[in-house]
C-alpha cells in the first residue's frame, strides 16, 4: 500500500536499522579564533617558563664561600652554618637559604657532618653539592626558599590562615632587606617579627610556650612578612595560625622519617 509522502519513513531501512545522516555544524569564525589564541598563548608560556630547578645552582656557582683554606677543606658542624649562611647573597630566585631542623641535628645532635671540598675556590653550590653527596642532608627547592633538611623534615609549613585580609596585608609588608639567624632561640626572632611585620607574635617572648621550638638557622634577602613567617616556620618546625593582626607559633610535631643512626654520637 502506497503512504502519503509524510508518513514515509525519512530513512531507508537496512539489516542495521536507519542510516545515520551526516550531522553538519555551521563554522563559527570567533570560535576558532579563541581556541588559536588559547594554544598561541599556552605554547608561549611554556617556551617562557623559566627552568627554575637549574636557575637557583646558578645563582648559587655565582656565590663565594668565603673560606682562604687550601684544599682540600672539610665542612663540619663547627663551620658548616657560619660559612653557609654568610655566603648567600642577593639574588633573583632564591630568597632564603634555610637551615631545616634535620639539618642542624645532622650538624649539632648526631655530629656526623663531615664533607670535603677540593677546588681551590669554592662556591656556596660546590657546598651545597658536597652536603647532598656525603651527608644526610638533602638540598629541596621550594620557591622561593632553598631547603637544607634531612629525611625527617616535612618541607611544607603549617599555615592555618583564618583572616585572609591580614595575610593580604603581610604579602605586602617588607621584613628585613637582609636577615640572618644563626642557632638564634625564639626570644631573638620573635622581636624582630613583631617590630618589622606591625602584628602581634606568640609566644611572646620569654613564654614557655616556645621553649620546645627548634633554633633558627637561615639568611634571606627582601622577605615579604608573609614569605618571613614561612621561613621561621621552616626553620624552626612550628606551625602557624594567623588571625586577625596576629600570627601564633605552635609545635609541628609531624616526621617524614625516623633519623637511622649507624653509631652513637661522639
Amino acid at each position: 500500500m502506497n503512504r502519503p509522502a509524510s508518513q514515509r519513513c525519512p530513512f531507508p531501512r537496512t539489516a542495521e536499522g536507519p542510516r545515520a545522516q551526516p550531522v553538519t555544524r555551521a563554522l563559527d569564525p570567533c570560535r576558532d579564533l579563541r581556541i588559536l589564541a588559547l594554544l598561541i598563548f599556552l605554547i608561549l608560556g611554556l617556551a617562557s617558563t623559566p627552568a627554575v630547578a637549574g636557575d637557583w645552582q646558578a645563582e648559587l656557582a655565582t656565590m663565594p664561600l668565603g673560606t682562604r683554606c687550601s684544599p682540600p677543606f672539610e665542612l663540619n658542624r663547627t663551620n658548616s652554618a657560619p660559612l653557609l649562611l654568610a655566603a648567600f647573597q642577593s639574588n633573583a630566585t632564591v630568597k632564603a637559604l634555610i637551615l631545616m631542623p634535620g639539618a642542624t641535628d645532622e650538624l649539632y645532635m648526631f655530629r656526623r657532618v663531615k664533607a670535603v671540598l677540593t677546588n681551590g675556590s669554592p662556591t656556596l653550590l660546590d657546598a651545597i653539592i658536597a652536603f647532598t653527596n656525603q651527608t644526610h642532608i638533602r638540598a629541596t627547592f621550594r620557591a622561593p626558599f632553598l631547603l637544607l633538611h634531612s629525611a625527617e623534615d616535612p618541607l611544607e609549613p603549617i599555615l592555618d590562615n583564618q583572616h585572609p585580609l591580614t595575610a593580604a596585608a603581610l604579602q605586602k609588608r617588607s621584613f628585613l632587606s637582609h636577615g640572618l639567624y644563626n642557632d638564634r632561640d625564639w626570644d631573638n626572632v620573635q622581636p624582630v617579627l613583631k617590630k618589622r611585620l606591625k602584628i602581634d607574635i606568640k609566644p611572646w617572648k620569654g613564654s614557655y610556650d616556645s621553649w620546645h621550638f627548634y633554633r633558627h638557622s637561615y639568611a634571606a634577602w627582601n622577605l615579604t612578612g608573609w614569605e618571613a613567617l614561612q621561613a621561621t616556620a621552616l626553620a624552626g618546625k612550628t606551625s602557624i595560625t594567623l588571625t586577625r593582626n596576629r600570627a601564633t607559633f605552635g609545635l609541628d610535631r609531624r616526621f617524614r622519617e625516623t633519623p637511622r643512626l649507624e653509631r652513637f654520637p661522639e
